[in-house]
């Protein structure tokens, strides 16, 4: 038999994407390989949100060329955010001439034709659609996230904030017909393997918009708690622009939904998160987190934070240490920015050097820190 690898960077939806690449080569026949070097095809699925997460990508696709000398029946397939840029794509199709496919996030569901292609005729495929307005339903899945079942409920994100690169290369925001997503939980919790159903987007509580019909996040939120069955929800990632009182008193009052809510804030300073397109003040952000503490005291509450953007200077940076001080998030994720090709900040002046971003991130890190052993000493996690 078979066997493939998969090496997945970057977010929860890449890791549910490769679930998808993984359920369509079982559907093929192949089977799970514990290293690359017993797998018979090896399939990267790349991040591009950091440059940290490209050079990775690169190195560790890089270094799977001497096996490939050895192994020359072995396909290689590279995928994902960063090949979803055509001038990546490209580059990685020129310079390593034993990747044999290379498709972008639009041609996810084509992969099994990529493949067969590639088999028939023995000449290397790459694919890059810019056709974002379509979602692929009916995409075999094998899940790989223990009792947790990831579950998309839009695709792409109209954000734009000024540091992303996501709207380049997810494309614009799609939801999900509410139907094909209730029909899925649904199924999910028949099979009785998942204790949780964690709905992913790029931006959850936007859900809807797109279609325009009143329908939103809040709505399906209530639909999925009426699925009957034993099983908590979970969502990420929000928005704070969209994240309603409304949304808080829903998950406040019903216990299926888990009280864990990844909010992510980016920055302290209202002058910073302008300049980041995020369209919410520093005021606004914790009026939310203020009605989240109010109504549903226990909360775990998380973020994401970005230090360094083109023009922060020291006091931004102390507006961000303050906030932290006074949410006292129970976690964080916290990233040096990094300069993506094609988006706004790219250009923007007063880039802040690196090793002021550095000793940025290590400060934030530190104080985070000290919040967590403040509130395990405390008797909270």
């Amino acid at each position: 038999m078979k066997k493939y690898y998969i090496t997945t960077y970057g977010c929860q939806m890449n890791v549910h994407e490769s679930e998808k690449l993984a359920g369509m080569l079982e559907s093929m026949g192949f089977l799970s390989a514990n290293s690359v070097e017993e797998a018979d095809i090896v399939v990267f699925n790349t991040c591009a949100i950091r440059e940290g997460a490209e050079n990775r990508a690169f190195g560790n696709i890089g270094a799977l060329k001497p096996l490939k000398k050895i192994k020359k029946d072995m396909i290689v397939a590279v995928c994902g955010c960063m090949t979803q840029q055509e001038e990546v794509a490209k580059h990685i199709y020129s310079t390593f001439r034993f990747v044999d496919i290379v498709f972008g996030t639009h041609n996810l569901h084509e992969f099994r034709e990529f493949l067969k292609k590639r088999e028939e005729t023995s000449k290397r495929q790459l694919e890059i659609s810019h056709d974002e307005n379509s979602i692929a339903e009916q995409v075999p899945v094998t899940r790989t996230s223990g009792k947790n079942a990831w579950v998309n409920i839009s695709y792409g994100c109209n954000n734009f904030c000024s540091y992303c690169i996501v709207p380049y290369v997810r494309g614009r925001e799609r939801s999900r017909q509410k139907e094909k997503i209730l029909n899925e939980i649904s199924e999910l919790v028949k099979s009785n393997k998942y204790e949780t159903i964690t709905l992913l987007g790029q931006n959850v509580n936007s859900y809807g918009n797109d279609i325009g019909n009143g329908y939103g996040f809040k709505e399906l939120l209530e639909d999925v708690c009426e699925i009957e069955g034993d099983f908590k929800i979970a969502f990420m990632s929000s928005h704070p622009k969209d994240f309603s009182f409304e949304l808080i008193d829903l998950i406040a009052s019903n216990d299926k939904i888990l009280k864990e809510i990844h909010l992510p804030c980016q920055s302290g300073s209202n002058e910073v998160l302008k300049n980041m397109n995020r369209r919410y003040t520093r005021e606004k952000y914790l009026s939310i987190i203020n009605e989240i503490r109010r109504k549903i005291p226990f909360c775990r509450l998380t973020s994401d934070f970005i230090v360094g953007f083109p023009g922060e200077t020291e006091q931004d940076f102390e507006d961000t240490m303050n906030l932290l001080k006074e949410v006292k998030y129970n976690s964080i994720f916290a990233f040096m920015y990094s300069k993506r090709s094609g988006t706004v900040a790219e250009k923007m002046e007063n880039q802040v050097p690196e090793e002021i971003k550095n000793e940025r991130v290590n400060k934030l890190l530190a104080l985070q820190k000290q919040i967590q052993e403040e509130k395990l000493s405390n008797g909270k996690s």
